[in-house]
Formats: C-alpha cells, sequence, structure tokens
C-alpha cells in the first residue's frame, strides 16, 4: 500500500506539472485574447447573475447554477490550498494564483456558452449539457464525451465527495476532542453529513439548486468578513505582506536547499497549480449545471457563469492568502514550511474567532462541494448508463459520504489529483476546437450589443 501511494503522488505529481499547467493557463490566455476579453464584462455579468430569465428555457435560475457550480468550486483548495502555496512556492504564489483567476474568467466563459448552445431536453423536459454534450454534438467525439464522463462520475467520488466528508469530519473531530473520542466522533459525523446529503441531493438539480443558493452566500460572506476581521487585527503588516507577495512573485534570485529554478518559477508553478485547481476553469465541471441554467441565449449564462471564477480566486483565494501572509509577517513563530497546517496557525493566533472563522468555513465549504459534485457525476452516470442509473448512484454517493468520514485518504487525494486532470484534457479539447463558435457567439450577443436577443431552440 506504502508503494501504490508512492506510485499515485508521482503520478499526480507528474500529471499536474508544467504540461497541465501550460496546457491550463494556455487555454485561459488564448481565449482571452480571441474573445476580446470578456473580463472587461464582469461587473455587468455580475448584475445578470441575480436576474432571471423566467421566460427562457431551463430548469433552474441563473443565480442557482450559479451557486451550485460554486458550491462545487469553493471548497478545501480556497482555504488549505492557498496555503500550501504559499508553503512551497512562497508568498509570491498568491499573485500568480490571482493572475490564474483573472484570465481564468474566460475559460469559465466559454465552458458556459457551450454549455448552452448544445444543451438539449429529454421527453420529460428535463434539460441535459456539459462538455460531453459540445464533445459529441459540436465535434462528433462521441468516445471523448464517454472519456470525459468516465473521469468525472470517478472524480465526484473522490475531491466532490470522500475528501470533503474527511475534512468535515476531521474538524469537527479536533473541536470535539475534549469530550468525545475521535471514533465516536467520525462516526456520528460520518451518519449525520450522509443523511443530509441525502436528503439535498434526492430532489434532484432544483432542489440542490435551492439550498445552495441559500447556503452559498452566506458562508461566502461569513467567510470573507472574517478575514477582513483578521486583516483589520494584522492591518499594520498589510503594505509590507503586498510588496513582499510583488516581489516574490517576480524574484530572480536562485531558490536555495538544492531546488531547482528561481523564486519567481517555484512561486509561478505554485501558485498556478493552485489557481487552476480551486477555480476548476477548463475542467468541465461548471458547464454542467450551467446548462440547466433559464437563459435566452449562451453569452448570458457564459457571462454569469465567469463569474464564478471571480468569486473563487480573484476574490476568496486572494484574501486567504493576504490573511496568511500578514499572519506570517505578525507572528515570527509561524512557519512558512508547515504546509497545510499554515492555515490553522494563521487564524489560530485571531484570539477567540479566528478558529471559528476556520472550521465553520472548512465545513460549509466542504459540505458545499459535495452538493455540488454530486449533480455534476450524476449527470456523468446519467450520460453513460441513462435515466435508470440515477438512483443507485445516489444511493452509493450517500454511502460514500459515510466512508469518507472515516477513513484515511492520502490515496483518495492523489486518485481525485490525477482524475480531475485527465477530466480537464477532453474539455480543454473541445474548447480550443470550437473556439470558432464561442468567439462567433460572443460577437454577435455581446459586442455586437444583442444581449437581450433570444436564441433559436
Amino acid at each position: 500500500m506504502s508503494e501504490l501511494l508512492k506510485f499515485t503522488e508521482l503520478i499526480g505529481n507528474l500529471i499536474w506539472g508544467w504540461p497541465m499547467i501550460v496546457l491550463l493557463l494556455g487555454t485561459h490566455v488564448f481565449l482571452t485574447i480571441r474573445l476580446k476579453f470578456p473580463q472587461r464584462k464582469i461587473f455587468k455579468a455580475i448584475r445578470l447573475s441575480v436576474k432571471k430569465d423566467k421566460d427562457s428555457s431551463g430548469d433552474i435560475s441563473q443565480f442557482g447554477a450559479l451557486t451550485t457550480s460554486l458550491a462545487a468550486t469553493i471548497g478545501t483548495g480556497n482555504i488549505i490550498g492557498v496555503a500550501t502555496a504559499i508553503s512551497l512556492g512562497g508568498p509570491g504564489a498568491v499573485l500568480w494564483c490571482w493572475l490564474t483567476g483573472v484570465f481564468g474568467i474566460a475559460t469559465k466563459y466559454g465552458e458556459g456558452l457551450l454549455a448552452i448552445k448544445y444543451r438539449e431536453k429529454t421527453e420529460n423536459g428535463t434539460i441535459l449539457g456539459g462538455p460531453m454534450y459540445a464533445l459529441e454534438k459540436g465535434l462528433g467525439c462521441k468516445w471523448l464525451a464517454v472519456l470525459f464522463c468516465v473521469f468525472a462520475a470517478v472524480a465526484a467520488f473522490g475531491i466532490g465527495n470522500t475528501v470533503q466528508a474527511n475534512a468535515i469530519s476531521e474538524n469537527i473531530t479536533l473541536v470535539m476532542e475534549p469530550i468525545l473520542s475521535p471514533h465516536y466522533t467520525r462516526l456520528i459525523c460520518g451518519f449525520v453529513t450522509a443523511a443530509l446529503v441525502g436528503a439535498v441531493i434526492i430532489g434532484g438539480v432544483k432542489n440542490i439548486a435551492r439550498w445552495c443558493t441559500a447556503l452559498v452566500p452566506f458562508m461566502a460572506l461569513f467567510y470573507v468578513m472574517g478575514c477582513i476581521y483578521i486583516l483589520v487585527v494584522n492591518h499594520a503588516y498589510i503594505p509590507m505582506a503586498l510588496r513582499l507577495i510583488v516581489e516574490s512573485a517576480f524574484s530572480a534570485e536562485a531558490v536555495g536547499g538544492g531546488a531547482v529554478g528561481t523564486v519567481m518559477m517555484v512561486a509561478a508553478r505554485y501558485g498556478i497549480a493552485r489557481g487552476l485547481f480551486s477555480n476548476e476553469s477548463g475542467m468541465g465541471s461548471a458547464p454542467i449545471v450551467a446548462a440547466a441554467a433559464q437563459t435566452r441565449n449562451p453569452v448570458r449564462q457564459a457571462l454569469v457563469s465567469s463569474t464564478g471564477t471571480f468569486w473563487d480566486t480573484v476574490v476568496i483565494c486572494a484574501i486567504t492568502g493576504l490573511v496568511v501572509t500578514t499572519s506570517i509577517l505578525a507572528y515570527p513563530e509561524i512557519s512558512q514550511d508547515q504546509g497545510g497546517m499554515l492555515t490553522k496557525e494563521a487564524f489560530g493566533k485571531v484570539p477567540y474567532v479566528g478558529t471559528l472563522i476556520l472550521t465553520f468555513g472548512i465545513i460549509t465549504f466542504s459540505f458545499s462541494t459535495i452538493l455540488g459534485w454530486s449533480y455534476y457525476g450524476e449527470r456523468a452516470m446519467e450520460y453513460l448508463f441513462g435515466k435508470r442509473s440515477i438512483m443507485m448512484y445516489r444511493t452509493v454517493f450517500v454511502l460514500a459520504v459515510f466512508v469518507g468520514s472515516i477513513m484515511s485518504l492520502a490515496m483518495v487525494w492523489n486518485l481525485a489529483d490525477i482524475f480531475n486532470a485527465l477530466m480537464a484534457i477532453p474539455n480543454l479539447i473541445s474548447l480550443l476546437l470550437l473556439s470558432g463558435v464561442i468567439a462567433r457567439e460572443t460577437q454577435h450577443y455581446l459586442w455586437n450589443k444583442n444581449l437581450d436577443d433570444y436564441m433559436e431552440e
């Protein structure tokens, strides 16, 4: 098992190495340029996200689709992942993570557009879409669509289920340890979390969207306000932290300790990798739920979808990075080399509320991620095996939540990294090869100011 763990870790590191980083970031930059910088319309996109297109076809509102995708995207990567990037790549990783989010807005936009362009309605009126339909209907590559769904279904049980359930039980166990033994705490957490997930997902996408619409804005606002409070406490170190982040992001100084490259190269590698992993732009998950949105044309939903990357990385990851960096400067006893524990140490230095903010953030972010990914996996299974597979999938998914709460997940983390990357490859192929379609739709609806027009169904 130890050797297998090392092997999966090696494969994960290879897949998420420079080739994948170049492919994903290259797609971000390419689409940004070809689509004439849709990032310029981010504030218009935010306004559209809270409006309803009730006269348009779709299963859920645009805001419901956005919050469901945010539920899956905003997770432990925003909290622990940013700290890991700083630990491995230095404070400069925060800037590279932020830049990845800025350019990733264009890719998330393109995914959302294709999701609406190639979605289809079933006999019972349900809307289906996502990269698998873009690959099949747009490119005629059914085999790539099948591969995407296989990878997505497997990934849903990893990063979207067991590892999130484990994060919930682990954090509650730390809080309850003086009162209840870890064994019983994990069992109780597993049962309660599985029951709550089952109660939500049994109602399908409309129920998931309803829960996410209520939960996501609240949890994100609570976490951001908590981070702002910590920054107020550390306010004297904010200018120094910003300067350190920028200087180390572009430093040509050689890395010590036998590492290869410059400080800039190391910061870029880990910052970009964490940013890409966190916001899921290019992974192909978010367009699955974007396809269900009530929207009058593909570009309107594309704009709404793009705000997901803005909130996830440009706002939440950036503010987390600033909290961690100011805390390192404010408290010399905090070591940058603490990896995932760096976030815990940074938040824990703030009396009374620091640990509460972190614990609440991890629990709610993890739970919402489970809800969002349950829908992604469900749609992938339906594409592969038909509607008859949905109830069985939901049952197994809920059982996996319980299992994830009580087991060690080092191997699952490695496999989750691998399948997330494998998901991205077919989706990126569709984005690049259908970029002409994305550009034409964008020119017609956005730049020619036809955003209020209805598309032909």
